[in-house]
């Protein structure tokens, strides 16, 4: 369906569910007091730091800060996106998903995903009815149970197989549509023909399950390129989509590694074998947008390329696009095979365990990419030392700010004595702490932690205090101008709007900070603290108009100077 979800919904959608139900469906609650614990399914503990209170529909983990709605629960444990979350917790609750209908809605592809479902059902009734198709599967040691959860398929060695079955199955979807889902090709001549022909399919599934395209194999060597996928379409971008990463979290509750491998049999075959984590690309190198993707339902992405020269050109390739995703927490890492063999071949000779243990073995891509920058440098030599600075510098910049940052910078100034501090770049000393635009000032940070916990605070403040506080752009004014508009929203609803945003993770931990005061304690701090600061903002705004005043001293900038300063505002 068209159209973007109403944030209105989502709010009473959040009030309708029952965080306890939730997240006690896929861990096991104990209650303790009022709220319930467990042992956190976000880290490794012996001792349970986990909470989920009921009267704030919040989780929260002591020990690692884990925290949020039972909408953040699904997608950090499950693996979600925002949109399947949503709907999953509509279809608990028994309701439908409303979209709004803005100026620029979504275009609706219902029609397209039916063209590629009705392909897919017609390729895999074919297969049934081909020998050769059948035996070549099972020539490779994949059994029928493999090739159902996988959706295997054949098409025919014909030119108009799959357009005339279609014609018959699905009369409405002309031409035009089969060429649009990528299911039929045009020549330059303009003849229409199937694409694929002769060729083993596998569906290419997004991670809620639809089928978007197809990756075709041909049965032997039979001339024409060894794989063909799909081309872009409106629901099919290969340089963004990865084959098998839904079959993965279907056979996996948990993922805590995927493995990147480059062909739809190698992971069939990995499966097969009993290693449910494998995912490929899609004839393309692995892209940041990849990796974004993989790290979303992982924190471990192990890549596997040929040991030859061409694999590890492609490992370089590889870490380039991974740099930029590689967040505290995360790990990339690579395996090199041996020449001439592929994780189909491997897995064969080896079986389940072999391979396992080579994973085991897979090298820290950042241990690599600095073994391969400084393999033919003298770091006795100042000239090699610049040079490997000179080298690594621009590849460590690609990594966010955090703990793995400044260890690389630490290992370059081991390396090589140099420790960058200018340039934009920050010293090592610093590298963990955010940065100054996502960090709220002590004030605010106390104001917003009470407006969290106890909304009803904003609406116990003076009507002339709570307007101005209201008034202007920020995080508290946002939230002041809500509870205002919304008097009966709760902390779950509040943090539910900073969904996605860069301050959601600071705005779930301000939620749950215990302020250690009675409630008139508390309701005097906040009452005080809005007054103050207000008079801040005030005064920063004056600021900020004597410096627009100095750049350009022009009678209108002088006129809202002096406005502001008799109390009258810019806009009298």
């Amino acid at each position: 369906m068209a159209g973007r979800i109403p944030q209105s919904f989502i709010n009473d959608l959040l009030a309708r569910v029952d965080i306890v139900e939730v997240v006690g469906s896929r861990i096991t609650l104990k209650k303790a007091g009022k709220d319930h614990q467990a042992l956190c399914p976000f880290h490794n503990e012996k001792t349970p730091s986990f909470t989920v209170s009921q009267d704030k529909q919040f989780y929260h983990c002591f020990g690692c800060g884990a925290n949020g709605t039972p909408l953040t629960f699904l997608m950090e444990h499950d693996g979600m996106d925002f949109v399947e979350a949503v709907e999953w917790l509509a279809k608990l609750v028994g309701v439908e998903v409303p979209r709004e209908r803005g100026s620029r809605p979504a275009p609706d592809r219902t029609d397209l995903y039916d063209v590629l479902e009705a392909t897919d059902r017609f390729f895999r009734g074919a297969l049934k009815n081909s020998a050769a198709a059948v035996s070549y599967l099972k020539d490779r040691g994949l059994t029928g149970l493999v090739a159902r959860d996988f959706g295997i398929g054949y098409a025919p060695d014909e030119w108009h197989a799959l357009q005339q079955a279609l014609s018959e199955t699905m009369p409405r979807a002309g031409e035009k549509d089969l060429l649009e889902a990528g299911v039929l090709t045009r020549s330059d001549a303009g003849r229409v023909y199937d694409r694929f022909r002769g060729r083993i399919t596998f569906p290419i599934r997004d991670t809620r399950g639809r089928i978007i395209g197809f990756g075709g194999r041909v049965l032997g060597k039979e001339q024409g390129p060894k794989y063909l996928n799909s081309p872009e379409t409106p629901v099919f971008h290969k340089g963004r989509e990865v084959y098998g990463l839904f079959e993965a979290r279907k056979a996996n509750r948990s993922l805590e590694r995927l493995v990147l491998v480059e062909g739809y049999m190698d992971v069939v075959a990995l499966a097969q074998a009993g290693i449910t984590n494998a995912v490929a690309t899609l004839g393309t190198s692995p892209t940041a947008d990849h990796f974004q993707k993989l790290y979303r339902y992982a924190p471990e992405v192990i890549c596997c390329f040929d040991g030859d020269a061409a694999g590890r050109q492609a490992a370089w390739r590889a870490l380039e696009q991974g740099l930029s995703e590689l967040r505290d927490g995360r790990q990339l890492k690579f395996m090199f095979l041996p020449e001439g063999e592929d994780p189909d071949s491997i897995v064969r000779k080896e079986g389940e365990q072999g391979f396992l243990g080579r994973l085991a073995a897979a090298q820290p891509a950042i241990e690599y990419m600095f073994s391969r920058l400084s393999a033919d440098l003298d770091l006795n030599s100042l000239d090699d030392q610049a040079r490997l600075a000179t080298l690594l510098l621009p590849q460590i910049e690609k990594v966010p700010e955090g703990i793995l940052k400044q260890l690389m910078h630490n290992r370059l100034h081991t390396l090589t004595g140099f420790q960058p501090q200018s340039g934009g770049r920050r010293p090592a000393s610093s590298a963990s702490r955010p940065s100054k635009p996502t960090r709220l000032p002590p004030l605010t940070r106390r104001l917003v932690a009470s407006t969290l916990q106890r909304p009803q605070l904003v609406l116990d403040l003076a009507e002339d205090v709570r307007d101005a506080l209201g008034a202007g752009s920020g995080v508290l004014e946002d939230l002041v101008g809500y509870i205002v508009a919304n008097p009966e929203c709760d902390t779950a609803e509040l943090v539910g709007r900073w969904m996605g945003h860069e301050l959601e993770s600071q705005l779930r931990q301000l939620a749950q900070r215990a302020s250690g005061l009675s409630d008139d304690a508390q309701r005097a701090e906040f009452q005080d603290g809005a007054v103050r600061y207000l008079a801040q903002r005030e005064t920063a705004d004056r600021r900020a108009l004597l410096a627009d005043l100095k750049e350009q001293p022009t009678a209108d900038n002088l006129r809202k100077y002096w406005d502001r300063r008799q109390g009258r505002g810019s806009g009298e």
